[in-house]
C-alpha cells in the first residue's frame, strides 16, 4: 500500500434501525479512541438514508466519515425516492458510493449513470466511492479486465485527466459480484490482479492515479483481512456483512493498518 493510508469503509445496506445504529456507533467509536488513530485507516461507515442523522450525530467529533449509499445525478428536481448530492453534504456525508453491484443489479444502472452520479457527487463536495466488478459469468467467459475497464472509464469520467482535483478526491472499490454475500471470497493474488489492472489503467485515466485508493469488497471478514491487505495494489476494504457487527468490522480496521 505504498505511500497510501488504509481505507475502510463498512456498507450497512438495508440493515440497522435508529437504536442500533447508535449503539453501534458508540461501540465504534470508543474502540477508535483508545487507539493512536492518526495514522490508522480511513475508517467510512455508509448507512442507509434514514440512519444519516443518528449516525452522523453519534459520530460528531470523531475521525469517522460518513458516507451515502447512492445519489441522485441531478442537484434536484422531481424525482421522487431518490437523494440529492447536496442533500447528502448537508447530512453531514463526505462520502458517496456509485455503481455498487446491486445497484447496477436491482436497478439496473448503466456505466454512464454511474459516471453521471460521481461527477453529481464532486460537484457538490463529495468524495465518490466508484465501485466495479464482474460476475461469475463475465469472469467465466475471461472478459473480467474488459469489463473492469468499461466500468471504470465510465465511473471516472468526471475525473479523466486530474481535473477533479486529485486522487483524495475519489476512490475505486474492486467488488467481484460472484464473492458478494456468498461467502466465497476471491484469494489474495487473484484480488491483486484485478487490482493491479485497476492500478495500471487509472495510470491512463487520471496523473494521480498512485494516490487513487483501491478497495477490496467480497466477502471480507476477519480472518482473511489481513491476507488480502498485504496485497501492494489493495488499499483496505469495503465491508457489507461483516460490517453490522461492531467488534469484527474493529477487526477488520485493526487487520488494515
Amino acid at each position: 500500500m505504498t505511500g497510501r493510508r488504509p481505507f475502510v469503509a463498512a456498507n450497512w445496506k438495508m440493515h440497522l434501525l435508529r437504536a442500533d445504529a447508535a449503539v453501534y456507533c458508540r461501540v465504534l467509536r470508543g474502540d477508535l479512541a483508545a487507539q493512536s488513530s492518526a495514522e490508522g485507516p480511513r475508517v467510512v461507515i455508509f448507512p442507509s438514508f434514514p440512519l444519516l442523522p443518528v449516525v452522523a450525530e453519534e459520530l460528531r467529533g470523531s475521525s469517522v466519515a460518513l458516507g451515502g449509499q447512492d445519489l441522485h445525478a441531478e442537484d434536484k428536481g422531481a424525482h421522487t425516492g431518490d437523494v440529492s448530492g447536496a442533500q447528502l453534504a448537508d447530512a453531514g456525508c463526505a462520502w458517496a458510493l456509485c455503481g455498487h453491484s446491486e445497484r447496477r443489479r436491482d436497478h439496473a444502472e448503466p456505466d454512464e449513470l454511474v459516471g453521471r452520479k460521481a461527477a453529481a457527487a464532486l460537484r457538490n463536495g463529495l468524495s465518490p466511492l466508484v465501485c466495479v466488478g464482474e460476475t461469475r459469468e463475465e469472469r467465466k467467459s475471461g472478459t473480467t479486465f474488459a469489463v473492469l475497464e468499461r466500468q471504470l472509464r465510465a465511473g471516472l469520467s468526471a475525473v479523466s485527466g486530474g481535473g477533479a482535483g486529485g486522487g483524495g478526491r475519489y476512490a475505486v472499490a474492486y467488488e467481484p459480484v460472484w464473492a458478494i454475500g456468498t461467502g466465497e471470497t476471491a484469494t489474495p493474488e487473484t484480488a491483486q490482479e484485478a487490482h493491479r489492472f485497476l492500478r495500471g489503467l487509472l495510470g491512463e485515466i487520471t496523473p494521480d492515479a498512485a494516490a487513487v485508493s483501491i478497495l477490496y469488497g467480497g466477502s471480507v471478514t476477519p480472518e482473511n483481512a489481513a491476507s488480502l491487505s498485504a496485497q501492494p495494489d489493495i488499499d483496505g476494504f469495503l465491508v457489507g456483512g461483516a460490517s453490522l457487527d461492531p467488534q469484527k468490522f474493529l477487526a477488520i480496521i485493526r487487520a488494515s493498518g
